[in-house]
């Protein structure tokens, strides 16, 4: 059998609630841009000598990537498919989630060996002082202070909201950010331990802090290359964190069984970035096969969920053994 029904959904505009749901995640990440470079400028005057203080800074100016990524792929994804991509632009967030994920473990490598030389080289990195109104300070103290003070944006503010947006849009992109901004706190709490280390005369602190910042900067990088990579040598569709296969297949097979002329059913589905791609392989009961049933079919799917973009129905008997059974 080679008939198929083919529908390609219009997704040119998202229903209602992702439409609310963009608008507020394009805010949170001008917002998160803004924050980001106030912070970059702010660490920049109080760097000192600390190498923990130095790698902070430099994640903290890697952390602008799934933002500028987000902005990137955003443009791209409006494009409507043609004949030279077929499959539209969606998969555009996909790469700027890989770029984002390369850098951050090419540039987290390089600081990881960095740190990890001057504590084979024992440097012993200073922190000077500071005249402020007239008193002198230990410039250690405004790196603390600067520190403790910065981490209430990503952890509290736009990180949690980020999260709870990212699940709305189905944006892989956008939980990647929120997750690296929660877990912020890991650096600032290690350049704080590094500064206090060189002011208690323990040198080796300030090098062991900066080592660990580094690793949380690899173990981003390898989680969300890793992440992009599988999406984009298209993995079975799973649900935006990863956690589980994603439950529109299962549901997709139970209502296709549910059809009087169909017998058993079977799918494939594609994460093409915040959209699905669907093939439904159905096994009719009978030989023939009319199209206004394979119409109706993919019309049914095509309205599940606002994900659905592309759906193709396709009779197949025997049913392909890589197919979702829904089981």
């Amino acid at each position: 059998m080679t008939r198929a029904a083919f529908r390609q959904g219009d997704r040119e505009h998202f229903p209602a609630a992702q439409q609310r749901a963009l608008r507020s995640a394009i805010r949170w990440q001008l917002f998160t841009i803004g924050y980001t470079v106030c912070t970059i400028v702010v660490i920049a005057f109080v760097l000192g000598n600390s190498q923990a203080m130095r790698t902070a800074w430099i994640e903290d100016m890697l952390s602008l990537l799934p933002q500028l990524a987000f902005f990137a792929a955003l443009l791209l994804v409006r494009r409507k498919p043609s004949l030279k991509h077929p499959y539209g632009w969606h998969r555009a967030m996909g790469v700027g989630h890989l770029v984002a994920g390369v850098a951050l473990l090419v540039v987290g490598t390089q600081l990881a060996i960095e740190a990890a030389t001057g504590l084979v080289a024992a440097e012993h990195p200073t922190i000077g002082t500071l005249r402020v109104l007239g008193h002198t300070v230990w410039l250690g103290w405004i790196m603390i202070g600067v520190m403790a003070v910065i981490v209430v944006g990503p952890v509290l503010l736009y990180g949690p909201a980020k999260a709870r947006i990212a699940p709305v849009l189905h944006n892989k992109l956008l939980l990647a950010d929120a997750d690296m901004a929660q877990a912020d706190w890991h650096t600032n709490a290690a350049s704080i331990v590094g500064v206090l280390g060189v002011g208690l005369g323990l040198w080796w602190l300030d090098g062991a802090a900066a080592l660990f910042i580094a690793l949380g900067i690899v173990r981003d990088g390898l989680h969300n290359t890793g992440a992009a990579i599988s999406d984009l040598m298209d993995q079975r569709a799973r649900t935006v964190d990863g956690a589980e296969p994603h439950p529109l297949g299962a549901e997709i097979v139970t209502r296709l069984r549910e059809l009087e002329w169909v017998a058993d059913a079977a799918v494939r589905i594609r994460d093409e970035g915040q959209v699905l791609h669907v093939e439904a392989f159905v096994q009719p009961r009978e030989a023939s096969v009319r199209l206004e049933g394979l119409a109706a079919a993919a019309e049914l799917i095509s309205s599940l969920d606002w994900k659905v973009h592309d759906v193709v129905v396709v009779p197949s008997d025997p049913l392909p053994e890589y197919a979702d059974r829904g089981d």
